[in-house]
């Protein structure tokens, strides 16, 4: 199957406009061209976490692999519920189990987990028995087959548990193992080589000169980076200088599956930008109608993927939030997941917004005294104030047509706790 190339994918487009392109248009666009990483690696088990399934995951055997106790109690063949007294003949243990068979008007004692012995079907609570001796009464009768676990109950044998795609988690490690499998096959780790822009970036411990700033942002992509998993390459800060720029994009582009800058594609220089990236691949759009995070690239550069993001540290944040991430996950093989969940709360501050872009403002979502989900803005809004990123547990999602609200209004949210 021959992949359509970006000028392909462009063309089809009836509304494209590169300089002020929808937020969903833009997801999509960036989608129709991801393709995946091919190439595999076995893992320990261990060494898995975070990674994501390229093959099967068939259980070799059932899981339980024997029928057994839910709960501690007695065992008993459900025909000898409406007995007056049974005999308890023996004991068995998770790990120990009774090696007999039961016959008629017989039971054991039986402890969580242990195997269900020949001639038993039905466990019944020790709560609702009564034990004189080797004398069992039954106090409240049990149905018949009541609190067994039964082979293959969990997992049948050969069934498939994972299917590539997945990327494991600490519950599926210990799923895994549970079926006796040591090690798995897993996409190999996606490279991101990623650097920041402007002559009045210098790095931590450094001095600051009059008008320069510390370069926060490589911290910044440097964490979500690490968050979602891949080999991180990080190359500093590039200054001001077209040829630098090209050179160390061009490195970035052989060593790496995805290219991430910082700055450099605001108005003013996004002519100066969209240049050297023409020059070197190929640039799909550059503006998005979008509040923070409006000026953003994405094009080709040699067979790397790359993503021009804003300069202002907020605006590299959302930027990576909404596009990036998800087409990371989706370059390391994920299997493709709906957008992140959208939910509802009502906002108690009144709201400014303009009417034909998207925005994402910054807020703090809290339950009230009757449990009913609230939020409120951080404050300040501006895409420079990196604060109000610490201090957000949210975006407050407020769509093209949206203008200014009042407070009470409710509005979508999307939660950041565990993303970014």
């Amino acid at each position: 199957m021959t992949r359509a190339t970006l000028n392909q994918l462009i063309s089809c487009q009836d509304d494209y406009d590169p300089n002020s392109l929808p937020v969903l248009q833009a997801r999509k666009l960036i989608r129709d061209y991801l393709q995946p990483i091919q190439r595999t690696e076995k893992l320990a088990l261990k060494s898995a976490l975070g990674r994501v399934l390229a093959s099967d995951i068939l259980s070799p055997h059932n899981v339980p692999s024997h029928d057994n106790s839910a709960m501690d109690g007695f065992a008993l063949h459900s025909r000898d519920i409406g007995n007056a007294s049974l005999t308890i003949v023996g004991t068995a243990y998770a790990g120990r189990p009774y090696t007999g068979t039961l016959q008629a008007g017989q039971c054991i004692r039986i402890m969580t987990g242990a195997v269900i012995p020949e001639g038993a079907d039905t466990v019944i609570m020790q709560e609702r028995t009564e034990v004189t001796g080797d004398t069992l009464s039954i106090v409240e009768q049990p149905k018949p087959q009541a609190n067994v676990r039964y082979a293959g109950e969990d997992i049948g044998a050969g069934q498939a548990v994972f299917a590539p795609g997945r990327m494991l988690r600490a519950a599926d490690l210990g799923l895994i193992a549970s079926l006796g499998i040591g090690e798995v096959e897993v996409y190999r780790k996606l490279r991101v080589a990623f650097f920041s822009t402007g002559d009045e970036l210098v790095s931590i411990g450094q001095t600051l000169q009059q008008g320069q700033i510390y370069d926060s942002n490589r911290y910044t992509l440097h964490g979500m980076l690490e968050r979602l998993g891949v080999d991180v390459i990080d190359l500093g800060v590039v200054g001001d200088d077209p040829a630098q720029l090209e050179a160390t994009l061009l490195h970035a582009s052989t060593v790496a599956d995805v290219v991430l800058t910082s700055g450099g594609v605001s108005v003013g220089e996004a002519d100066f930008m969209k240049q050297i990236l023409e020059k070197l691949g190929q640039v799909v759009f550059w503006k998005i109608a979008m509040k923070p995070g409006r000026p953003l690239a994405y094009g080709k550069v040699g067979n790397a993927h790359y993503f021009g993001l804003p300069g202002n540290p907020v605006a590299v944040m959302v930027t990576f939030y909404q596009f990036v991430r998800e087409a990371l996950l989706h370059l390391m093989g994920q299997t493709p997941l709906p957008s992140q969940p959208l939910f509802k709360a009502i906002c108690v501050e009144p709201i400014r917004k303009l009417a034909g872009r998207t925005e994402f403002q910054r807020g703090i979502l809290f339950a009230d005294e009757d449990g009913h989900w609230q939020v409120r803005p951080t404050g300040n809004q501006g895409s420079g104030i990196l604060r109000s990123m610490s201090e957000a547990n949210c975006f407050i999602v407020l769509e093209d047509a949206v203008g200014n609200l009042p407070a009470g209004t409710e509005v979508q949210v999307q939660v950041l706790e565990g993303i970014i």
